[in-house]
């Protein structure tokens, strides 16, 4: 029965008649889509399509929670005010001691399914608080292992398109729904087929990784090291160059260590063998 406190975590309550309306106008999630219990990543866009905010967001009774790294919560709720305009929607953060994670068991009595892990095939469950003093690093451990992105540790807010974190795949970016922020520009990489950036599980051969540590193939840079748990490590890298390596048969390296790289099994993608080693997008 695993579980985990994640100190870092704090909610915003979105509530009010137009609370549905403003969020699926607004934020990536198919908020009408949203189930009971589950909750789906998210993030508010810049224009320019890249994530300004990230985010999980599930249902309450009156409403939505949205629940974000402490870092950004102050910051997120003043652009969320500056888009409220006339929206009959009350805005307002939480007083809660971070957030619990448990997985490997039923769903505890309030929680809800974290649907980027329960598409990972391990279904995890969240709720509000201390409920636990359980070690986080067992919660890093099991994202790392599944590929699961978060800001700050694997890429910086404003420096990553959805696509470069998997949320065309983990149910967090939708395109079927109407406009929302940046949305014209993550639609045209969706149907042009030009996302180059993914994340990757790294493993050293040998020894530990460490945060930071570029990656490269012969010379060449195809990605930084991100989360780290040991030898086991996430990047996000440039899968047209990581193909062209694996095909070539280019040992990867992080600094001076070997390294093999396996995008998540349960995003479906695999390392193009034929791509392009084109110039940065």
């Amino acid at each position: 029965m695993p579980k985990a406190h994640l100190e870092d975590r704090r909610l915003i309550r979105i509530s009010g008649p137009d609370a549905e309306s403003f969020l699926q106008n607004l934020i990536t999630t198919d908020i009408a889509g949203l189930g009971a219990a589950e909750a789906r990543p998210g993030a508010l866009l810049t224009p320019q399509g890249k994530i300004m905010f990230d985010f999980m967001i599930f249902r309450t009774g009156d409403g939505f929670m949205i629940e974000t790294d402490a870092t950004q919560v102050e910051t997120l709720l003043r652009r969320l005010m500056m888009y409220k305009l006339r929206a009959n929607v009350t805005l307002a953060a939480e007083d809660n001691d971070g957030v619990t994670v448990v997985w490997g068991e039923d769903a505890p009595e309030g929680a809800v399914a974290d649907s980027r892990f329960v598409t990972a095939g391990t279904p995890l469950y969240r709720l509000p608080g201390k409920l636990c003093d359980g070690d986080s690093q067992a919660f890093e451990v099991l994202r790392i292992g599944h590929g699961i992105t978060v800001s700050g540790k694997d890429f910086a807010l404003q420096d990553a398109f959805p696509h470069d974190v998997l949320m065309d795949r983990n149910g967090g970016l939708s395109f079927k729904k109407g406009c929302y922020v940046g949305q014209e520009v993550v639609s045209r990489m969706q149907h042009r087929g030009t996302a180059r950036r993914r994340p990757a599980i790294v493993t050293a051969e040998s020894g530990s990784l460490s945060p930071d540590t570029p990656l490269t193939a012969a010379g060449k840079p195809v990605g930084t090291i991100g989360s780290v748990s040991g030898s086991s490590a996430i990047a996000i890298v440039r899968i047209d160059r990581v193909g062209v390596a694996l095909a070539a048969g280019t040992p990867i390296l992080a600094g001076d260590t070997p390294v093999t790289l396996a995008l998540p099994q349960w995003s479906g993608l695999s390392f193009p063998t034929d791509a392009a080693d084109e110039a940065d997008a």
